[in-house]
C-alpha cells in the first residue's frame, strides 16, 4: 500500500502527528505538503493535487487534513474515481472502507485530537472493502458518478 498525505495550513499540525505515526508503523507514504502553518494554501488545491495522484495510480490511498475534514472531502469527491470520507470516530473510519470502499480519509484538526486521529488512521488502514451487500451500493455510487460526468462532458 502506498498512500499520499496532505493538508492545508489549518491541518498541518495534525498532519505532522499522522506523518510521525505512519513512519513509526513503517507505512510507505508521500507527504506532499503543506510543510508549515505559514504555508497558506486553499484546501481544494491540495485535495486536487493529492487526488490526481490517486487517480493516475501513483498512490492507492490518501489522507487529507484541514480544519474540519469536510472541505477536503467535498473537494476530493469532485474528482472522478475518488471516494473520500470524513471520519471523526473509529466506527465511521472503519465503515468508510468496509462499506463504502473509500480511498481517501479526511480528518479535521479542529475536531479530532492527535491520539484519536492516530486511531482513526489505524482503523481505516486496517480495514478492507467487505463486498457483499455493500457492492451494489458502491456500484450505484459509481453509476451516478459516471452518469453526471458524461452529462457535464456533453454540456462542455
Amino acid at each position: 500500500m502506498y498512500l499520499v498525505i496532505a493538508s492545508d495550513h489549518f491541518g498541518y499540525p495534525l498532519k505532522q502527528v499522522i506523518v510521525d505515526h505512519l513512519r513509526e508503523k513503517g507505512v510507505e507514504f508521500e507527504d506532499i505538503g503543506v510543510f508549515s502553518e505559514e504555508d497558506v494554501v486553499d484546501y481544494p488545491d491540495i485535495a486536487l493535487r493529492a487526488c490526481l495522484g490517486i487517480r493516475e495510480g501513483k498512490y492507492q490511498y490518501g489522507i487529507l487534513i484541514c480544519g474540519t475534514g469536510i472541505g477536503m472531502a467535498m473537494a476530493a469527491n469532485k474528482i472522478p474515481g475518488i471516494y473520500a470520507a470524513c471520519a471523526h470516530d473509529i466506527y465511521s473510519a472503519e465503515r468508510a472502507k468496509k462499506s463504502n470502499n473509500a480511498n481517501v480519509l479526511t480528518l479535521g484538526r479542529h475536531i479530532v485530537g492527535p491520539e484519536l486521529a492516530k486511531m482513526l488512521v489505524d482503523a481505516w488502514l486496517a480495514s478492507s472493502f467487505q463486498g457483499g451487500r455493500s457492492t451494489p451500493k458502491v456500484e450505484k455510487i459509481r453509476a451516478i458518478e459516471k452518469r453526471y460526468m458524461s452529462m457535464e462532458e456533453e454540456e462542455a
